[in-house]
């Protein structure tokens, strides 16, 4: 292995929205080409043209930039080796499929898809397990190995459709040995001869990457799990392009698992569930549907970034939260787990919560401000600030500012049921009364200190213990049985607010006392 610098690459297809595992396997190159002072390259493989999807592309950029993966050179960023696209670079790739055929390592195939379904056909019938295109059954088809060198001259002079195969050597052994999961062997005879060049000329997969990965000098190809089984067909391709000691070094990223381990994570099981896995919102443009991306489902790009990172890699510390340098710092392949890892979204949930709770007082208030003035609330402008500060511990997201703190801006309008039944009763009344006549004729400093001050001599008077009034007074006052500081909260509405809010609660449930 060459001692250059690393150079690792992103190489999705613009086939859709970038899925979260995708995010996951773009963030471990990045962690790992920033921790060995390398480049990070994004390359677009479209060399299905049938399946390109309009502004797939777009999105993957918007994606990597949001979760901070900072592109060194490739798509949108240019750079040497440019273009970073696969359907641009189609003329380059010819010559090395020419090349494999020169050499014997490749060959022509004429086949019809009528002559392919009816050999599969025919290997059904002898109960062939998986039917395909390989070192035995290529001798009963049309392609050069087949047919005279003349018959193949002439087919490929009158522009016969063909496609370039790989020429599978037979018993062999072939060996590679992935960074995380030590060496695998698989033997010559379960490779397909898969196709290379198709007959629009444009070449597939397998070639492309070879060839790109080879003339952009990646040192280290990070990808999930599902390309295991290409691997020893790459590792051939790089030995019979002549490459085999530049070769890259190759690691493969465990599956993410659905949150009970029962197979691969989909989009359809995690809509099913109500959560998302695209980084961002995605609309198909052909069929209208819509997918939840974290970044829109309220989810912080430093939160996601730091639960991706822990999708089946972990420091060996007891530390979970780290900024993007911490990481990187942090990061080895080596601590990248072999088996599948549980998408567990309730960890992600997790992490939003701990980083709004670290976000700036300043951040928190906009936050807050957004949130009601998307609910036309009406509010004291310097008053956000301090009830920001009391719903904070309360936080997964920005929107549960309203959720959980609708009432300093709305008066209760209906009341918890289950709460009025436990608690709502004569000693609460007589208090809440009492409090309420008090609090109208106070002409003090209206502040938290205060109005408790206020409420302890009503308590004392009535001879009543505070456990026993405090979840009915705010009841009367939220709607709820719990929340954040009561007094504060008396506070901030203010006095004419908090006994009309109590004078409401008696008119609706005073009726309901329990004895």
């Amino acid at each position: 292995m060459s001692t250059k610098q690393v150079r690792v690459r992103f190489a999705p297809s613009p086939t859709g929205p970038l899925h979260i595992g995708g995010v996951r396997t773009a963030l471990y190159n990045y962690l790992f080409a920033r921790k060995m002072g390398g480049k990070m390259l994004l390359r677009i493989e479209d060399t299905d043209q049938n399946r390109f999807v309009p502004g797939a592309e777009a999105y993957i950029q918007e994606a990597l930039a949001w979760v901070g993966i900072v592109i060194d050179e490739g798509a949108g960023v240019g750079g040497p080796h440019a273009p970073y696209k696969q359907s641009e670079r189609k003329p380059m790739y010819r010559a090395y499929a020419d090349k494999l055929i020169a050499e014997g390592n490749a060959y022509y195939a004429f086949d019809t898809s009528e002559e392919l379904d009816a050999m599969k056909e025919r290997l059904k019938a002898a109960k062939v397990a998986s039917p395909s295109y390989n070192m035995v059954t290529r001798m009963q088809m049309n392609n050069s190995l087949t047919l005279p060198e003349d018959e193949v001259k002439k087919r490929l002079e009158r522009g016969d459709e063909y496609v370039i195969r790989l020429k599978v050597p037979r018993k062999e052994e072939i060996r590679l040995n992935d960074m995380i999961r030590g060496w695998v062997v698989v033997h010559s005879s379960t490779i397909d001869d898969k196709v290379l060049l198709k007959s629009d000329g444009m070449p597939t997969y397998h070639l492309a990457n070879i060839v790109d990965d080879h003339l952009m000098e990646i040192t280290h190809v990070i990808r999930g799990e599902e390309w295991l089984p290409s691997a020893p067909l790459h590792v051939l391709l790089y030995r019979f392009l002549g490459w085999e000691d530049t070769m890259p070094q190759f690691a493969h990223l465990p599956l993410l698992l659905k949150p009970d381990g029962n197979g691969k994570l989909s989009k359809r099981d995690a809509d099913a569930a109500g959560f998302p896995v695209f980084p961002l919102d995605w609309k198909d443009p052909a069929s209208g549907d819509t997918w939840m991306g974290f970044r829109e489902q309220g989810y912080l790009q430093e939160a996601t970034t730091n639960f991706l990172a822990f999708l089946g890699w972990n420091p060996g510390t007891q530390q979970e939260l780290f900024t993007m340098d911490e990481l990187i710092e942090a990061f080895t392949v080596e601590r990248i787990g072999k088996s599948g890892t549980k998408f567990d979204i309730n960890k992600a949930k997790w992490y939003n919560q701990q980083y709004m709770r670290q976000l700036p007082d300043a951040t928190l208030t906009q936050l807050l401000k957004e949130e009601a003035d998307k609910h036309q609330a009406t509010y004291d402008v310097a008053k956000l600030p301090l009830i920001a500060q009391m719903l904070k511990e309360r936080l997964t997201f920005a929107k549960d500012f309203w959720i959980e703190g609708q009432f300093f801006f709305e008066s209760p309008k209906t009341f918890d049921e289950k709460v009025a039944a436990a608690k709502w009763n004569a000693e609460a009344v007589t208090v809440i009364v009492a409090y309420k006549d008090a609090l109208t004729v106070y002409t003090g400093v209206f502040n938290a200190e205060n109005v408790k001050h206020v409420l302890h001599e009503v308590l004392e008077k009535a001879d009543i213990k505070i456990g026993k009034i405090m979840q009915a007074l705010r009841l009367a006052l939220t709607g709820v049985g719990a929340g954040p500081d009561l007094m504060q909260l008396i506070e901030i509405v203010g006095k004419e607010e908090a006994v009309k809010r109590m004078e409401f609660a008696l008119a609706t449930l005073g009726e309901k006392v329990n004895s």
